[in-house]
């Protein structure tokens, strides 16, 4: 129990496991015994009304125009699955406890309030609070809590080829990767990629759609090694390609199969050493999660993996919490508040020392308040990439070649960005939505692709969170083999959302990279290498310094 002025009311904090059946019982028992004129519960507005059964909102298009959205529900997906397999071996629903505290309050005649800070908005400041490596340590995290260990390091392989690329391209000459050995590899990759096509298009009606797709992708690199690399059977074909295509085309594929190389001998790896395995859920003891001692631990140990993470998380809404609490508790009220073990400690020495808390507009809106480095380096890159151009055009290098470059980049990005979009699950409509407009938002840090791709997705199959429930009991599947795991969570309009605003911004992202890494310092040889575009930028400078000056005289 707090301490409490004489003229006010009383708060009284009971701290549960959301996943415990014990917790609801002392819930129970203490509404019963206390009979306060407040029942406050750990909820808002939306999870009340979910955990009441009732119809989540869909996810408006708007909101994902603002790029919060997606990373929310990525956010409260991964904490939602970990509560619900606790739930699952416990054989207790998530959310019992609250539930528990609101009905029982309910029976007995008492008001409920709802104290805790809309989900969406602690999920947009939990993501934003956390550094660019805790968000990869979290993404990869949950990769290898749920997925094969192979399938992550092949998948993470091919990325890093798709760098590595740029680098044969630019420095293979001088370790033997001569045009002829390009050549015949991207001979093999035309092959390749014909077979697949053939095979995809005309396999249908005999193989299942995961059979097709091993069928043409086996059937392509087979063909593709042995007729196009080994035989050089697709010469004549390459070599009306040019020479700067072949070089493009033959160190990408070289970089992403050597990547995928090194990453599947990763994961094989790391599967027979037991390296990134998750911990047996059922070694934990119920009883302890509500111990101040062990919740403590817990959250002194998340605090070491992300303090700004851990601040939006749990100070932020303990803060949030207790401000709710102090207004009941002045208005007069004895109240019994039913929340996470974790939040107990921090709300009651709130109540018991009020002027520590934070002003409440701190706790809601944007947060943050430090300097935008991100948004800085973002706007810094475009200025510099809009600068590239300019200058350009304002050289003697000729329209010819500003038309090839800028081509090329329009290209490399629509490409990746709907290729990729499409691969994902996308429309045909909301992948070219998104490829067109690739160009321009990857040099522009307050708007990304797949933004828009997302938008037009959300035209035709709106989202809710009832589907991260949905993906929870796909995932708490363990015997379900890995085709008809991917099938089924592609066929969940949430995930498949994720999915394509995530490959879209991936693919508009590598491109951006590999244009500016790779097939710049192409274009700048038919230029005259650095010293013929450093001349051509520092003419392009002085022409529109002379066309300044002349409009201001």
């Amino acid at each position: 129990m707090s301490g409490e002025p004489a003229d006010e009311g009383r708060v009284r904090v009971v701290g549960t496991a959301h996943v415990s059946e014990e917790s609801v019982r002392e819930v129970e028992e203490t509404i019963e015994t206390d009979a306060p004129d407040v029942v406050a519960v750990e909820l808002d507005e939306g999870r009340y009304r979910q955990l009441k059964g009732g119809e989540p909102d869909d996810i408006e298009p708007s909101d994902l125009l603002r790029g919060n959205t997606v990373f929310q529900f990525i956010a409260y997906w991964m904490l939602s699955y970990v509560q619900s397999r606790l739930g699952e071996k416990f054989d207790v629903t998530p959310g019992a406890d609250m539930l528990s505290a609101v009905e029982t309050a309910e029976g007995l005649g008492i008001d409920v309030a709802l104290v805790d800070r809309d989900i969406n908005e602690t999920m947009r400041r939990f993501w934003s609070a956390m550094s660019p490596i805790e968000k990869l340590r979290l993404i990869g995290g949950l990769a290898f809590g749920i997925g094969d260990s192979r399938g992550v390091g092949l998948a993470a392989g091919g990325i890093l080829g798709l760098l590595l690329g740029p680098v044969l391209a630019i420095f293979g000459g001088s370790i033997g990767l001569d045009i002829a050995l390009l050549s015949r590899v991207t001979g093999g990759v035309v092959l390749a990629v014909g077979v697949a096509v053939v095979v995809w298009l005309f396999g249908g009606s005999l193989l299942s759609t995961p059979d097709r797709a091993a069928v043409a992708a086996g059937g392509g690199v087979a063909v593709g090694a042995v007729a196009g690399v080994g035989l050089g059977l697709a010469a004549p074909l390459v070599d009306s390609l040019g020479p700067f295509t072949v070089r493009i085309v033959g160190s990408l594929a070289l970089g992403v199969l050597g990547g995928v190389a090194v990453g599947g001998v990763t994961g094989q790896f790391a599967t027979v050493l037991g390296v990134a395995e998750p911990d047996d859920v059922e070694e934990f003891d119920m009883s302890e999660l509500t111990d101040t001692d062990v919740v403590s631990a817990m959250m002194e140990e998340f605090r070491q993996f992300s303090p700004g993470g851990a601040a939006a998380l749990i100070d932020e809404r303990d803060a949030f919490i207790a401000h709710k609490l102090l207004s009941l508790r002045r208005s007069g009220a004895d109240v019994v508040a039913v929340v996470g073990a974790g939040h107990r400690e921090g709300i009651e020495r709130y109540l018991d020392t009020p002027e520590d808390l934070p002003p409440m507009a701190s706790l809601t809106g944007s947060g943050g308040g430090g300097v935008p480095w991100a948004k800085i380096v973002g706007t810094g890159i475009s200025l510099v990439v809009i600068g590239f151009f300019v200058l350009l055009a304002l050289s003697s290098a000729g329209d010819d070649a500003l038309l090839r470059l800028f081509g090329a980049w329009f290209l490399v990005n629509g490409l990746f960005a709907a290729g990729l979009a499409k691969a994902a699950g996308a429309r045909w409509t909301s992948s070219v939505v998104g490829g067109a407009v690739a160009w321009m938002t990857s040099i522009n840090p307050f708007l990304a692709p797949g933004w828009f791709t997302g938008y037009v997705e959300l035209q035709y199959n709106p989202v809710n969170v009832s589907d991260v429930g949905t993906l929870n009991d796909i995932l708490a599947d363990e015997e379900r083999p890995i085709p008809d795991l991917i099938s089924d969570l592609f066929a969940v309009p949430l995930f498949r959302l994720i999915m394509i605003v995530a490959a879209t911004n991936v693919g508009s992202i590598v491109a951006s990279a590999l244009f500016v890494a790779y097939l710049l310092p192409l274009f700048a040889l038919d230029l005259g290498g650095a010293a013929g575009v450093t001349r051509l930028l520092f003419e392009g400078a002085q022409n529109g310094w002379e066309t300044l000056r002349g409009t201001l005289v």
